[in-house]
Protein backbone atom coordinates (compact mmCIF):
# COMPACT_ATOMS: atom_id res chain seq x y z
CA UNK A 1 0.00 0.00 0.00
CA UNK A 2 1.17 3.81 -0.43
CA UNK A 3 0.16 6.90 1.84
CA UNK A 4 0.53 10.28 -0.16
CA UNK A 5 1.35 13.24 1.52
CA UNK A 6 2.51 16.46 1.91
CA UNK A 7 5.73 16.06 3.34
CA UNK A 8 4.97 13.11 5.95
CA UNK A 9 6.46 14.32 9.32
CA UNK A 10 9.03 11.44 10.80
CA UNK A 11 7.13 9.71 13.19
CA UNK A 12 3.67 9.48 10.87
CA UNK A 13 6.55 8.07 7.97
CA UNK A 14 7.92 6.10 10.98
CA UNK A 15 4.70 4.21 11.18
CA UNK A 16 3.81 3.87 7.62
CA UNK A 17 6.96 1.91 6.76
CA UNK A 18 6.46 -0.03 10.15
CA UNK A 19 3.49 -1.47 8.68
CA UNK A 20 5.49 -2.35 5.00
CA UNK A 21 3.54 0.86 3.35
CA UNK A 22 4.98 3.55 1.16
CA UNK A 23 5.00 7.13 2.36
CA UNK A 24 4.84 9.63 -1.25
CA UNK A 25 5.70 12.63 -0.88
CA UNK A 26 3.76 15.14 -2.72
CA UNK A 27 3.88 18.64 -1.47
CA UNK A 28 3.80 21.21 -4.22
CA UNK A 29 7.67 21.95 -5.64
CA UNK A 30 8.29 25.31 -4.52
CA UNK A 31 8.36 23.60 -1.09
CA UNK A 32 12.06 22.93 -1.99
CA UNK A 33 13.11 26.53 -3.18
CA UNK A 34 13.93 27.69 0.04
CA UNK A 35 14.54 31.96 -0.83
CA UNK A 36 11.67 32.05 -2.72
CA UNK A 37 8.14 33.97 -1.12
CA UNK A 38 5.33 32.08 -1.62
CA UNK A 39 2.37 32.07 1.37
CA UNK A 40 1.54 28.63 1.60
CA UNK A 41 4.76 26.32 0.64
CA UNK A 42 3.19 23.70 2.57
CA UNK A 43 0.33 22.77 -0.09
CA UNK A 44 -0.06 19.45 -2.00
CA UNK A 45 0.64 19.32 -5.19
CA UNK A 46 -2.74 18.45 -7.34
CA UNK A 47 -1.12 17.14 -9.80
CA UNK A 48 1.45 15.02 -8.13
CA UNK A 49 -1.75 13.48 -5.72
CA UNK A 50 -3.80 12.65 -8.69
CA UNK A 51 -0.79 10.94 -10.09
CA UNK A 52 -0.24 8.74 -7.06
CA UNK A 53 -4.26 8.04 -6.85
CA UNK A 54 -4.11 6.66 -10.82
CA UNK A 55 -1.74 4.85 -10.20
CA UNK A 56 -2.84 3.35 -6.90
CA UNK A 57 -5.92 2.64 -7.30
CA UNK A 58 -7.49 0.22 -5.04
CA UNK A 59 -4.08 0.21 -3.26
CA UNK A 60 -4.13 3.74 -1.17
CA UNK A 61 -5.71 3.41 2.50
CA UNK A 62 -5.90 7.18 3.02
CA UNK A 63 -4.32 9.86 2.34
CA UNK A 64 -2.09 12.16 5.23
CA UNK A 65 -3.06 16.08 5.62
CA UNK A 66 -0.22 17.87 7.24
CA UNK A 67 -0.83 21.21 8.91
CA UNK A 68 1.22 23.43 9.01
CA UNK A 69 3.39 20.90 6.83
CA UNK A 70 6.42 20.43 9.41
CA UNK A 71 9.06 18.83 7.34
CA UNK A 72 8.91 21.69 4.53
CA UNK A 73 9.69 24.22 7.39
CA UNK A 74 6.54 24.51 8.89
CA UNK A 75 4.76 26.14 6.22
CA UNK A 76 1.44 26.46 5.79
CA UNK A 77 -1.44 24.71 3.83
CA UNK A 78 -4.40 26.92 2.05
CA UNK A 79 -8.10 26.28 2.57
CA UNK A 80 -8.40 26.16 -1.01
CA UNK A 81 -6.13 23.31 -1.04
CA UNK A 82 -7.01 21.76 1.82
CA UNK A 83 -10.65 21.69 -0.08
CA UNK A 84 -9.46 20.66 -3.19
CA UNK A 85 -6.90 17.99 -1.78
CA UNK A 86 -10.29 16.07 -0.18
CA UNK A 87 -12.35 16.62 -3.00
CA UNK A 88 -9.89 15.22 -5.44
CA UNK A 89 -9.30 12.14 -2.31
CA UNK A 90 -12.99 11.38 -2.24
CA UNK A 91 -13.67 11.45 -6.02
CA UNK A 92 -11.37 8.75 -6.39
CA UNK A 93 -12.56 6.60 -2.93
CA UNK A 94 -9.70 7.78 -0.46
CA UNK A 95 -10.15 9.09 2.55
CA UNK A 96 -8.56 12.02 4.29
CA UNK A 97 -6.39 11.84 7.34
CA UNK A 98 -5.54 15.73 8.71
CA UNK A 99 -2.07 15.48 10.60
CA UNK A 100 -3.19 18.52 13.00
CA UNK A 101 0.06 18.84 15.81
CA UNK A 102 -0.47 22.67 14.51
CA UNK A 103 -3.27 22.83 12.90
CA UNK A 104 -4.46 26.57 15.34
CA UNK A 105 -1.03 28.24 13.41
CA UNK A 106 -2.27 27.03 9.91
CA UNK A 107 -5.72 28.64 10.23
CA UNK A 108 -3.85 31.76 11.67
CA UNK A 109 -1.96 31.88 8.10
CA UNK A 110 -5.07 31.23 6.23
CA UNK A 111 -6.12 34.48 8.19
CA UNK A 112 -3.57 36.32 7.48
CA UNK A 113 -2.56 35.66 3.91
CA UNK A 114 -5.88 33.88 2.06
CA UNK A 115 -8.38 36.23 0.68
CA UNK A 116 -11.69 35.73 2.28
CA UNK A 117 -10.59 34.92 5.56
CA UNK A 118 -9.25 37.94 7.17
CA UNK A 119 -12.58 38.66 9.13
CA UNK A 120 -13.52 35.17 10.47
CA UNK A 121 -12.68 34.19 13.90
CA UNK A 122 -9.78 31.36 14.30
CA UNK A 123 -12.48 28.77 15.34
CA UNK A 124 -14.34 29.26 12.36
CA UNK A 125 -11.58 28.48 9.96
CA UNK A 126 -10.06 25.33 11.87
CA UNK A 127 -14.15 24.40 12.00
CA UNK A 128 -14.23 24.69 8.33
CA UNK A 129 -10.68 23.44 7.51
CA UNK A 130 -11.48 19.93 9.58
CA UNK A 131 -14.76 20.29 8.17
CA UNK A 132 -13.92 18.60 4.72
CA UNK A 133 -11.57 15.73 6.27
CA UNK A 134 -12.53 12.09 7.64
CA UNK A 135 -10.23 12.34 10.87
CA UNK A 136 -7.82 13.99 12.24
CA UNK A 137 -4.85 12.87 14.41
CA UNK A 138 -3.14 15.50 17.23
CA UNK A 139 -0.33 15.32 18.93
CA UNK A 140 -1.49 18.13 21.61
CA UNK A 141 2.05 19.00 22.76
CA UNK A 142 2.03 21.68 20.41
CA UNK A 143 -1.32 23.93 19.95
CA UNK A 144 -2.51 22.26 22.84
CA UNK A 145 -0.28 24.47 25.24
CA UNK A 146 0.08 20.77 27.48
CA UNK A 147 2.97 18.67 28.72
CA UNK A 148 1.82 15.49 27.21
CA UNK A 149 -1.34 14.36 25.51
CA UNK A 150 -3.37 13.85 22.47
CA UNK A 151 -6.43 12.50 20.55
CA UNK A 152 -7.71 11.19 17.60
CA UNK A 153 -11.29 12.45 15.82
CA UNK A 154 -13.21 10.54 13.40
CA UNK A 155 -16.84 10.64 11.53
CA UNK A 156 -16.26 7.26 9.71
CA UNK A 157 -18.40 4.73 12.60
CA UNK A 158 -15.78 1.96 11.37
CA UNK A 159 -12.70 4.02 12.04
CA UNK A 160 -13.44 4.94 15.52
CA UNK A 161 -14.58 1.33 16.22
CA UNK A 162 -11.44 0.17 15.15
CA UNK A 163 -9.84 2.24 17.13
CA UNK A 164 -11.49 1.40 20.57
CA UNK A 165 -9.96 -2.08 19.96
CA UNK A 166 -6.65 -0.95 19.94
CA UNK A 167 -7.14 2.40 22.58
CA UNK A 168 -8.61 -0.43 25.18
CA UNK A 169 -5.70 -2.79 25.71
CA UNK A 170 -2.58 -0.33 24.90
CA UNK A 171 -3.65 2.90 26.08
CA UNK A 172 -6.57 2.66 28.44
CA UNK A 173 -10.18 3.03 27.88
CA UNK A 174 -11.60 5.21 25.05
CA UNK A 175 -12.73 8.12 27.10
CA UNK A 176 -9.35 9.06 28.41
CA UNK A 177 -6.53 6.56 26.54
CA UNK A 178 -3.86 6.43 29.00
CA UNK A 179 -4.23 10.17 30.14
CA UNK A 180 -5.24 11.66 33.07
CA UNK A 181 -7.48 14.02 34.08
CA UNK A 182 -5.83 16.86 35.02
CA UNK A 183 -3.91 16.72 31.68
CA UNK A 184 -7.28 15.79 29.74
CA UNK A 185 -8.50 19.47 31.64
CA UNK A 186 -5.27 21.13 30.44
CA UNK A 187 -5.63 20.21 27.19
CA UNK A 188 -9.29 21.85 26.67
CA UNK A 189 -7.85 24.96 28.69
CA UNK A 190 -5.09 24.80 26.25
CA UNK A 191 -6.79 24.43 23.08
CA UNK A 192 -9.32 27.32 23.81
CA UNK A 193 -7.09 29.98 24.31
CA UNK A 194 -4.64 29.09 22.15
CA UNK A 195 -7.66 29.47 19.90
CA UNK A 196 -7.42 33.15 20.74
CA UNK A 197 -6.05 35.90 17.92
CA UNK A 198 -3.58 37.57 20.24
CA UNK A 199 -2.49 34.45 21.65
CA UNK A 200 -1.23 33.21 18.58
CA UNK A 201 -0.19 36.11 17.14
CA UNK A 202 2.59 37.08 19.55
CA UNK A 203 3.94 33.92 19.63
CA UNK A 204 4.52 33.68 15.61
CA UNK A 205 5.53 37.26 16.20
CA UNK A 206 8.78 36.04 17.88
CA UNK A 207 9.35 33.85 15.31
CA UNK A 208 9.91 36.35 12.99
CA UNK A 209 11.90 38.20 15.16
CA UNK A 210 14.30 35.72 15.13
CA UNK A 211 13.76 35.78 11.67
CA UNK A 212 14.76 39.32 10.96
CA UNK A 213 17.83 38.92 12.83
CA UNK A 214 18.92 35.88 10.97
CA UNK A 215 17.94 38.54 7.36
CA UNK A 216 20.35 41.17 8.53
CA UNK A 217 23.12 38.51 9.48
CA UNK A 218 22.52 37.25 5.73
CA UNK A 219 22.01 33.53 7.00
CA UNK A 220 19.42 32.14 4.53
CA UNK A 221 16.38 29.98 6.34
CA UNK A 222 13.04 28.56 4.36
CA UNK A 223 11.44 31.41 3.51
CA UNK A 224 8.91 33.03 4.22
CA UNK A 225 9.09 31.88 8.39
CA UNK A 226 6.41 29.83 9.65
CA UNK A 227 4.60 29.89 12.89
CA UNK A 228 6.93 27.64 15.38
CA UNK A 229 10.33 27.73 14.61
CA UNK A 230 12.96 29.27 12.12
CA UNK A 231 14.69 26.26 9.58
CA UNK A 232 17.94 26.80 8.48
CA UNK A 233 19.06 25.68 5.03
CA UNK A 234 22.30 23.70 6.26
CA UNK A 235 23.16 23.33 2.51
CA UNK A 236 23.29 26.28 1.96
CA UNK A 237 25.53 27.33 5.21
CA UNK A 238 28.10 24.57 5.65
CA UNK A 239 28.96 24.72 1.62
CA UNK A 240 31.96 22.74 2.14
CA UNK A 241 29.76 19.52 4.20
CA UNK A 242 29.38 16.74 1.22
CA UNK A 243 25.08 15.63 1.79
CA UNK A 244 26.77 12.14 2.80
CA UNK A 245 28.33 14.04 5.89
CA UNK A 246 25.05 15.48 6.64
CA UNK A 247 25.52 19.65 7.10
CA UNK A 248 22.72 20.39 8.96
CA UNK A 249 23.32 17.50 11.90
CA UNK A 250 26.76 18.94 11.83
CA UNK A 251 25.63 22.63 12.00
CA UNK A 252 23.00 21.35 15.03
CA UNK A 253 26.18 20.42 16.60
CA UNK A 254 27.97 23.39 16.17
CA UNK A 255 25.50 25.55 17.01
CA UNK A 256 25.33 23.67 20.47
CA UNK A 257 29.30 23.64 21.24
CA UNK A 258 29.14 27.16 20.43
CA UNK A 259 26.88 28.52 22.66
CA UNK A 260 24.64 25.58 24.03
CA UNK A 261 21.72 26.11 21.69
CA UNK A 262 19.59 22.70 21.37
CA UNK A 263 18.24 22.98 17.98
CA UNK A 264 17.04 19.90 15.71
CA UNK A 265 18.07 18.48 12.58
CA UNK A 266 15.15 17.71 10.29
CA UNK A 267 17.14 17.03 6.98
CA UNK A 268 18.88 14.05 5.71
CA UNK A 269 19.47 12.22 8.81
CA UNK A 270 15.26 12.37 9.81
CA UNK A 271 14.52 11.49 5.82
CA UNK A 272 15.96 8.07 6.97
CA UNK A 273 16.74 5.22 4.87
CA UNK A 274 14.71 3.84 1.61
CA UNK A 275 13.08 0.93 2.91
CA UNK A 276 13.82 -1.37 -0.42
CA UNK A 277 17.11 -0.05 -1.13
CA UNK A 278 18.56 1.02 2.28
CA UNK A 279 20.29 3.67 0.52
CA UNK A 280 19.84 7.24 2.45
CA UNK A 281 17.64 9.58 1.11
CA UNK A 282 18.94 12.93 0.12
CA UNK A 283 15.90 14.17 -1.96
CA UNK A 284 15.18 16.39 0.49
CA UNK A 285 15.18 19.48 2.64
CA UNK A 286 18.40 19.78 4.96
CA UNK A 287 17.03 21.99 7.42
CA UNK A 288 17.98 22.72 11.29
CA UNK A 289 15.10 23.87 13.20
CA UNK A 290 14.84 26.17 15.70
CA UNK A 291 12.05 25.77 17.19
CA UNK A 292 10.50 28.00 19.48
CA UNK A 293 8.48 26.81 22.48
CA UNK A 294 5.80 28.88 23.72
CA UNK A 295 5.10 31.12 26.73
CA UNK A 296 9.10 30.53 27.15
CA UNK A 297 11.65 32.56 25.89
CA UNK A 298 11.96 36.65 25.57
CA UNK A 299 13.34 38.19 22.86
CA UNK A 300 16.92 38.47 24.18
CA UNK A 301 17.27 34.82 23.63
CA UNK A 302 16.35 35.56 20.26
CA UNK A 303 19.12 37.82 20.01
CA UNK A 304 21.75 35.35 21.36
CA UNK A 305 20.62 32.72 19.23
CA UNK A 306 20.72 34.95 16.19
CA UNK A 307 24.54 35.91 17.47
CA UNK A 308 25.74 32.24 17.75
CA UNK A 309 24.25 31.36 14.41
CA UNK A 310 26.31 34.53 12.97
CA UNK A 311 29.42 33.22 15.17
CA UNK A 312 29.46 29.66 13.43
CA UNK A 313 28.36 31.44 10.14
CA UNK A 314 31.41 33.60 9.69
CA UNK A 315 33.74 30.47 10.51
CA UNK A 316 31.92 28.52 8.54
CA UNK A 317 34.53 27.91 5.75
CA UNK A 318 36.96 26.46 9.08
CA UNK A 319 34.20 23.48 8.80
CA UNK A 320 35.56 21.05 6.28
CA UNK A 321 34.22 17.66 7.72
CA UNK A 322 30.93 16.43 8.68
CA UNK A 323 29.52 13.77 10.48
CA UNK A 324 29.65 9.89 9.95
CA UNK A 325 26.65 7.51 11.70
CA UNK A 326 28.50 4.91 13.93
CA UNK A 327 25.32 3.22 15.09
CA UNK A 328 21.72 3.79 14.07
CA UNK A 329 18.21 1.94 14.40
CA UNK A 330 16.44 0.20 11.57
CA UNK A 331 13.45 2.68 11.59
CA UNK A 332 13.11 6.46 12.50
CA UNK A 333 17.26 6.56 13.45
CA UNK A 334 17.17 9.84 13.94
CA UNK A 335 15.88 9.85 17.52
CA UNK A 336 18.88 7.69 18.32
CA UNK A 337 21.87 7.12 16.09
CA UNK A 338 25.20 8.31 17.07
CA UNK A 339 27.75 9.92 15.32
CA UNK A 340 31.74 10.38 14.61
CA UNK A 341 32.97 13.47 13.61
CA UNK A 342 35.09 13.29 10.23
Amino acid sequence: MVVPGNAHFDTTKGHIESRKAFAIDVTVPEAYDTQLEVPFKGNVSLEKLEKVLKENKGNVPFMVLTVTNNTVGGQPVSMQNIRETCELCHKYGVPVNVDSARFIENAYFIKTREKGYENKTLREICKEMFSYADSMTMSAKKDGLVNMGGFIATNKQEWYEGAKMFCIPFEGFLTYGGMNGRDMDALAVGLKENLEFEMVETRIKQVHYLAAKLDEYGIPYQRPAGGHAIFVDADKVLTNIPKEEFPAQTLTCELYLEAGIRACEIGYVLADRDPVTRENRFGGNDFVRLCIPRRVYTNNHMDVIAAALKNVYDRRDTIKRGLEITWEAELMRHFTCQFRRL
